[in-house]
């Protein structure tokens, strides 16, 4: 018997996925390897490197993240999945609390700002 324990994960390492899709480096990706939609409740983390399909691909999925914005953001704003693997202001009280991605470190403009996000998970 061992008497040493090793995690399978440790923070801040990438968890490797197979890609089901086309994945773009910098896109929120899903457990099952593909790009996170809009309301995603099943995203991982934001992908280490553009894959196609069958490709094994990183997903960081805490700490710190630079996101692309889909819309304006402001800095504070809790923030979800939205389409093509951005994100977007995620709305109190008609978003569920499953959908958060993080929070907000720095403000978008307009739709292909990247920003610092908080991943909340």
């Amino acid at each position: 018997m061992a008497d040493d324990y090793l995690p399978k994960f440790k923070p801040g390492q990438a968890i490797t996925r197979t890609a089901t899709a086309t994945i773009t480096a910098g896109q929120m990706i899903t457990v099952a390897g593909a790009v996170a939609v809009a309301d995603s409740t099943t995203w991982l983390g934001v992908a280490s490197r553009s894959a196609v399909s069958g490709q094994i691909v990183g997903a960081y999925a805490d700490g710190v993240q630079r996101l692309t914005a889909s819309a304006a953001i402001a800095v504070g704003d809790r923030v979800k999945c939205a389409a093509a693997g951005k994100i977007a202001t995620l709305t109190a009280g008609s978003d569920a609390y499953d959908r958060l991605v993080g929070i907000a470190l720095e403000a978008a403009a307009a739709d292909g700002d990247v920003i610092a996000v908080k991943l909340a998970r």
